[in-house]
């Protein structure tokens, strides 16, 4: 088992409830998209995955361990085994693009290891080969002070692949990105996860690249999970309903009318065609 959460809930010292009755669980290479509107709660989620906070409720079983009947040390060498892609990586802005990737396996490395390479990259060739797969790899000594979002992002995503974790975390990797570099870039987290049979969870604003890239697809709304679907049972009325508190409008890419695979499509005909009995 790659994490299991029965009943999570979590409650901010604000008295917000972020989760509410989080049951669900994934085996080692499963692959889930988390869609939802804003404020649905994705991010917490993915927050009290990478073990960062502690859940109000429940019980969370991430990497076959409780976290939080971890020692410090435990935690610590469990969260080595989580890589997190931040929708707005926290990298030093004048920290090189080199380092920040590098940094993925400081908590692997043994102390000296990790404090020469802030000094001198300590494996410049591995850094570069993770942002050639992201077409960025001319940006590899660039201050990231002077890279552009979409750019920062892709360092993030980088750092993680460099770092090859058992868990991959990914909050809104590519909001920052064009619809082209966007599916690129998924399509690298996808395929490092099918190819080291990883698991990989990652929330999306737009709802065709999860669709489309995704075998699961989890629908989060005010901190419920409201469905947890393959993209052909999805149909337009459950995303209707999941984006209701705004408009209705489900989110694209390109911001066009979203067109479903088709077999979810026809089963939602097939069930709105009245009887002729």
């Amino acid at each position: 088992m790659s994490f299991a959460f029965q009943d999570v809930g979590l409650r901010y010292p604000t008295g917000q409830h972020a989760l509410a009755r989080i049951t669900f669980s994934t085996q080692r290479g499963g692959r889930i998209a988390v869609i939802g509107p804003s404020g649905a709660g994705k991010t917490s989620l993915l927050r009290v995955l990478a073990t960062s906070i502690r859940p109000s409720d429940g019980r969370v079983q991430v990497l076959g361990q409780n976290p939080w009947q971890l020692s410090s040390r435990g935690l610590r060498q469990l969260r080595c085994r989580i890589g997190m892609v931040h929708q707005r990586p926290p990298i030093p802005t004048r920290q090189r693009a080199v380092t920040a990737i590098l940094a993925g396996r400081l908590g692997a490395w043994p102390w000296w290891k990790a404090t020469l390479s802030l000094f001198y990259p300590a494996d410049i060739a591995g850094a570069q080969a993770q942002l050639a797969r992201l077409d960025l790899a001319d940006r590899l000594f660039e201050r990231c002070d002077r890279l552009s979002g979409g750019q920062l992002q892709r360092v993030g995503v980088a750092r993680v692949l460099y770092q090859q974790p058992e868990l991959i975390l990914a909050d809104e990797p590519v909001s920052a990105m064009d619809p082209t570099l966007a599916d690129h870039t998924v399509n690298q987290l996808v395929s490092e996860a099918t190819a080291r049979s990883v698991t990989l969870i990652a929330s999306l604003h737009a709802v065709d690249l999860a669709l489309r890239s995704f075998p699961r697809i989890l629908g989060l709304k005010g901190g419920e999970i409201v469905f947890d679907l393959p993209p052909v049972r999805i149909t337009d009325a459950l995303l209707r309903d999941l984006y209701a508190s705004e408009s209705g409008v489900v989110p694209t890419q390109a911001s066009e009318p979203l067109v479903l695979p088709a077999p979810a499509l026809a089963n939602d005909i097939a069930r709105r065609k009245p009887s002729c009995s």
